[in-house]
C-alpha cells in the first residue's frame, strides 16, 4: 500500500492506494462507533455496495445504503434532497459518515450532501472509476449541476480519507476506463512529462493495468501538491482544468447525454492544445502528441460539429469565468502549462476561428 498525506488549511487526510484495500476490514476502523450511510449508484450497488454494507454490518457498524440512478443526470438538486431526507430518517448526526462509493457523479453528489447536511458531516471517499481515483475524489471539490451549467452549486469540502483500490477497476466497462484515461493524460500534460512518456509507451488497457498503482500514485501526487498550494482554486489550481473549459461546454451543449465527462475533456484537451499552438504558446509536436495519445486510448479527439455561438455561451457561463474574463489553461510543452485571461470578445473570436462558423 502507498499512502499520500494531503495537508490543507481545512483538513489533513490520507489517500491510501493499494490492491485489496476495499476488502480489508482495517480500512474501515474510522467508522467504528459511528453510523455510516453508503451512497452509491445503481451500477455500483450490486457490484460493491451490497458487499460493503454486509462487511460494515459484520464489523458491528450501524450502516445503511442509499442508491441513486447511474448517470450525470443524478447530480442534481432533486437527488440531493432525497439524500437529505434519507439522512434525516436515519438520524444521522455530525459525528457520523457518508461513504461515497462510486465514480465522479456519486462522489460529487454525496460529497456535497456531506458538506451541507447539518452544516457538515464526515465523508469517506471510495472511488470505483479511474476518473474518480485519479481526480474527482481528491481535493475536496463537491457539487451538483444546474440546467445552466455543470458544477455551478458546490463547495470545497475535504474528506476524512480516500481509499483507492485498483482492483475495483476490473469491472469498469472499457468506455469508462478510457474516460479516466483522459484525466490521467491531463496530469502528464500539466505537470509530469515522465508520466506522459510512460503512457506513450503503453499500448492498451492491459498494459496500463500492469502499471496502474504507479500511474494512480503519480496523478494523486500531482493533484495533492497543487491542492495544498491552492485549496480553493484562486490561482494555481486552475491548471487542473486543462481541457475542461471546452470539455464542459461540449457536455452542456449535448445536455450531458451524448458524451462521458472524459470523452468531452479529451476533445476539449485537443482543442485547447491546438489553440495553444495557434497562439504560439507551444510547438506543433506537443499538440500532435496529445492528440495521438488520447486517440490511442479510444477517446474522441475531434471537436463535435457545434455552432460557435452555442459553445461561446457555454464557455462564458463556466464557473471559472471571472466577470468579463475567461481564464484558459494553455500548454507550453508536455508537462508545462500556464493560465491566461481572455476577454469575452477575444475568446468568442477564437472559437469562431477554430470552429469555422
Amino acid at each position: 500500500m502507498q499512502e499520500i498525506q494531503v495537508n490543507t488549511e481545512a483538513k489533513r487526510y490520507s489517500l491510501k492506494i493499494g490492491s485489496g484495500l476495499f476488502s480489508d476490514d482495517n480500512a474501515y476502523s474510522m467508522l467504528k462507533n459511528r453510523k455510516a450511510v453508503i451512497v452509491t449508484d445503481s451500477n455500483v450497488a450490486p457490484l460493491y455496495g451490497e458487499g460493503l454494507l454486509a462487511r460494515l454490518e459484520n464489523l458491528g457498524i450501524d450502516a445503511g445504503i442509499y442508491v441513486i440512478p447511474a448517470g450525470e443526470s443524478s447530480k442534481c438538486h432533486n437527488e440531493l434532497i432525497k439524500i437529505y431526507n434519507y439522512l434525516a430518517a436515519e438520524n444521522i448526526t455530525r459525528n457520523d459518515f457518508i461513504v461515497a462509493l462510486g465514480g465522479g457523479v456519486t462522489g460529487d453528489l454525496a460529497g456535497f450532501a456531506a458538506s451541507t447536511y447539518l452544516r457538515g458531516i464526515n465523508l469517506l471517499q471510495i472511488p470505483t472509476s479511474l476518473l474518480a481515483m485519479v481526480d474527482s475524489s481528491i481535493g475536496g471539490k463537491v457539487a451538483v449541476n444546474l440546467p445552466a451549467g455543470k458544477n455551478l452549486v458546490g463547495s470545497f469540502y475535504q474528506p476524512e480519507e480516500v481509499i483507492i483500490d485498483p482492483v475495483l477497476l476490473g469491472t469498469l466497462p472499457d468506455r469508462h476506463f478510457a474516460d479516466g484515461m483522459a484525466e490521467v493524460v491531463k496530469y502528464g500534460c500539466i505537470r509530469d512529462s515522465e508520466l506522459f512518456l510512460m503512457l506513450e509507451n503503453l499500448e492498451n488497457r492491459e498494459e496500463v493495468m500492469k502499471n496502474i498503482e504507479d500511474i494512480i500514485f503519480r496523478c494523486c501526487t500531482v493533484k495533492k501538491d497543487i491542492v495544498e498550494q491552492d485549496e480553493k482554486e484562486k490561482s494555481l489550481r486552475m491548471i487542473l482544468n486543462f481541457g475542461h473549459t471546452f470539455g464542459h461546454a461540449i457536455e452542456k451543449c449535448f445536455s450531458y447525454e451524448t458524451y462521458t465527462h472524459g470523452e468531452a475533456v479529451s476533445m476539449g484537451t485537443v482543442f485547447i492544445s491546438e489553440l495553444s499552438y495557434k497562439l504560439g504558446c507551444c510547438k506543433k509536436d506537443a499538440a500532435d502528441r496529445i492528440r495521438a495519445l488520447l486517440g490511442k486510448f479510444s477517446l474522441p479527439v475531434d471537436f463535435p460539429k457545434l455552432n460557435a455561438g452555442e459553445v461561446f455561451d457555454a464557455v462564458i457561463k463556466d464557473k471559472k469565468a471571472r466577470t468579463d474574463i475567461v481564464n484558459l489553461v494553455l500548454i507550453e510543452d508536455i508537462g508545462k502549462v500556464r493560465t491566461e485571461p481572455f476577454s469575452r470578445e477575444r475568446i468568442g473570436g477564437l472559437i469562431h476561428e477554430m470552429l469555422g462558423n
